[in-house]
């Protein structure tokens, strides 16, 4: 089967590796489509995501879709056509964060797509039965690849406890952002500001959902005047930039929330510990999800049209370095790339 390898900083290659029949409890899928992630980009230009660096050569992708090429011994009630989306992370289910349901922390964890796991770019890959998730017809192998980030941001709102209501600003409109957006509109959120530096996105923003659109330098100003200067209820930091975090308690009111989803590119960042210490702000950091990716497959079969705009570009496998160039510059409007191996 044919593989994109990350060899190096802004290097892919492509290869052959062989093709392993799949375990007992383990199906083996045929990939149709993977998302670019953030988190994929920051291993693609830094050489690392979130403290942890690269092992090259290293397969990345950890937003899949696809069909069940073949079974393992023991595995009922899946066979060969059936479509799916492929949870990424392998749990160990044992420890004490598994067995109190918090499984996105589990002490044993694997991430396929992270250094010595290798992720989605590649043609087939076995997976044990339970990160298969059925897939009905009505949505698309590429609308499958957002059920990944979709349930991230689904998890951040839970994490937040966003009620119907309340008013949230999303920093950063990328593609987390803008599905953190979207789930804000199915939570019933009031009003949603979306914080943006790029014009393409801002309009994005508003295409899923946001009530407006500001650029960074006037969201402070313009929010706190649109909420009689007592801010929003909520800000959830989906960029992670050198000063999104001030901007996001400056943008909250007394006993808010502040949720933190994007991965920062350095080890530390700026706190505003004054301002976060006199509004008694509560800071939530979010790590992937958790249980949340039925809900958010449930989202995207009842809510298409909320999606569609996300989606902008594909591109085959062998284009893999020109589709995270243009990625990772946000040329030609780009929103989500996916890639179909």
């Amino acid at each position: 089967m044919y593989v994109a390898e990350l060899a190096a900083p802004l290097v892919f290659r492509l290869t052959e590796m062989p093709n392993e029949d799949p375990a007992p409890g383990e199906v083996q899928v045929r990939v149709e489509s993977v998302g670019i992630c953030g988190s994929d980009l920051h291993a693609y230009k830094e050489g690392q995501v979130g403290g942890m660096p690269n092992v090259y050569p290293m397969v990345l992708g950890h937003e899949p879709s696809g069909i069940v090429v073949k079974t393992g011994a023991g595995v009922t009630g899946i066979a060969a056509g059936d479509r799916g989306f492929f949870e990424p992370a392998l749990y160990c289910y044992h420890c004490e964060f598994c067995m109190s349901g918090r499984h996105n922390v589990c002490a044993n964890i694997r991430f396929l797509s992270n250094p010595n796991h290798p992720g989605f770019f590649r043609e087939f890959v076995n997976l044990p039965v339970t990160n298969f998730v059925p897939l009905p017809a009505s949505v698309s192998f590429d609308a499958a690849t957002l059920a990944e980030p979709l349930a991230v941001a689904v998890h951040s709102l839970r994490l937040a406890s966003i009620s119907m209501g309340e008013t949230v600003a999303v920093i950063g409109a990328g593609p987390i952002g803008l599905l953190t957006i979207a789930s804000l509109r199915a939570a019933g959120a009031s009003r949603i500001w979306a914080v943006e530096p790029l014009a393409h996105r801002r309009e994005l923003a508003l295409a899923m959902g946001a009530h407006a659109a500001l650029a960074p330098e006037e969201a402070v100003a313009e929010i706190l005047h649109a909420t009689g200067q007592r801010g929003v209820d909520c800000a959830i930091d989906c960029c992670a930039g050198a000063d999104t975090v001030p901007q996001a308690i400056r943008l909250t009111r007394n006993a808010g929330r502040v949720a933190l989803t994007g991965i920062h590119s350095t080890p530390t960042f700026t706190v505003d510990a004054s301002g976060m210490r006199r509004k008694e702000i509560t800071l939530f950091n979010v790590r992937r999800s958790n249980h949340e990716t039925h809900m958010a497959i449930d989202l995207l079969i009842a809510h298409p049209d909320w999606f569609a705009p996300l989606v902008t570009h594909t591109r085959p496998l062998d284009q893999i370095g020109e589709a995270f160039d243009l990625t990772s510059h946000y040329r030609d409007g780009v929103g989500k790339m996916v890639i179909r191996p």
